[in-house]
């Protein structure tokens, strides 16, 4: 496996200095709304999500996990998602896994399957409309799950999820990350990137790729061992009062251009307690690996899930409090 430290991005060594120096590139985000939705439709009776940690678009869906739900969210990605009108959309709830979580937080926490990572597989000859893979983080032993829920032609869950065991896929990952925490995934030139978050007892940052067609086999039971990593990418992302920031998702550019991410420098030793959420950046990294620029988010909300929307960037937020909707927000790229 070949490891390769991502060049520093020499004019922003911290985000520190962006915020003291250059705050005229703070970039704004528009809330379009938050993610509620029928508490019929929630195990414990809950109006809204609170949790979002992975978005995907697909087509006229977008798709969203939660890392304390067993329930993949679903939401139009129309105009009503898209611009911000009275009257958006709410949630809709489509169970992956079995069985319900304690109600009680520490219960709950020590329970979750902590699904943080979220990518739209593309066809194969197992799941021809292709498919969502979602991942736990790695974090703890019951968080190495991962969960292919099959699409249809309309893009809409088809048939029961299947439940992956994600142990093989990381044992090489947790020797070289002992504080292993995969919070984003993303497809990019036929390659699977999770992408390693740091933190303030470790705060390396990784892009770490796989070959596709390989892993596609692996998860589809036609290939016995997941295939090893092409490459690890260490990424220095700089610190925010004392505070290292940390991937949190990615996103392809088209066209092989590279890919976008989102950052946010929570305070926290490591991948299991939650701290405050300090500051938020997204970044960019070229087709060549390198890191090229970041812009800190107004008002710093912990974005964990990012998808493309055109020119646009579509964010959801985990707002670390069940009793706080996480929202849908937007920032224009061009």
């Amino acid at each position: 496996m070949e490891v390769t430290l991502a060049p520093p991005l020499l004019f922003v060594c911290a985000l520190a200095f962006i915020y003291a120096h250059i705050a005229m590139h703070l970039i704004t985000p528009t809330p379009l709304q938050d993610l509620l939705l029928d508490p019929a439709t929630h195990p414990r009776g809950q109006p809204h999500l609170s949790a979002a940690s992975g978005l995907v678009r697909s087509g006229a869906w977008l798709y969203l996990v939660a890392d304390d739900e067993h329930h993949l969210g679903l939401l139009p990605a129309g105009a009503a998602v898209l611009q911000h009108l009275p009257q958006a959309p709410l949630v809709q709830l489509h169970r992956i896994l079995p069985g319900d979580l304690p109600a009680e937080p520490k219960a709950r926490k020590k329970r979750k399957p902590d699904l943080e990572a979220l990518a739209l597989l593309p066809a194969s000859p197992a799941h021809p409309s292709g498919a969502l893979l979602a991942l736990g983080s790695g974090s703890k032993p019951n968080r190495q799950r991962g969960v292919v829920i099959a699409l249809d032609a309309t893009g809409r869950p088809d048939g029961a999820a299947q439940v992956v065991d994600l142990s093989a896929l990381y044992a090489p990952l947790r020797s070289e990350f002992a504080d292993l925490n995969i919070e984003g995934a993303f497809i990019g030139n036929d390659c699977l990137h999770l992408l390693q978050r740091g933190n303030k007892g470790d705060a390396r940052n990784a892009c770490i790729s796989y070959p596709l067609a390989p892993l596609l086999a692996w998860l589809a039971g036609t290939r016995t061992e997941p295939p090893a990593p092409l490459r690890t990418t260490q990424f220095d992302l700089g610190t925010v009062d004392g505070v290292p920031l940390g991937f949190t998702d990615g996103a392809a550019l088209p066209n092989g251009e590279g890919w976008l991410f989102s950052a946010v420098a929570e305070n926290t030793d490591d991948s299991y307690a939650d701290g405050e959420c300090v500051a938020s950046a997204i970044g960019w990294v070229g087709a060549d690996g390198v890191l090229e620029r970041m812009a800190p988010l107004q008002g710093a909300p912990k974005v964990e899930g990012i998808a493309l929307a055109g020119d646009r960037l579509l964010m959801v937020t985990d707002a670390d409090d069940p009793e706080r909707a996480s929202r849908l927000l937007l920032i224009a790229l061009a």
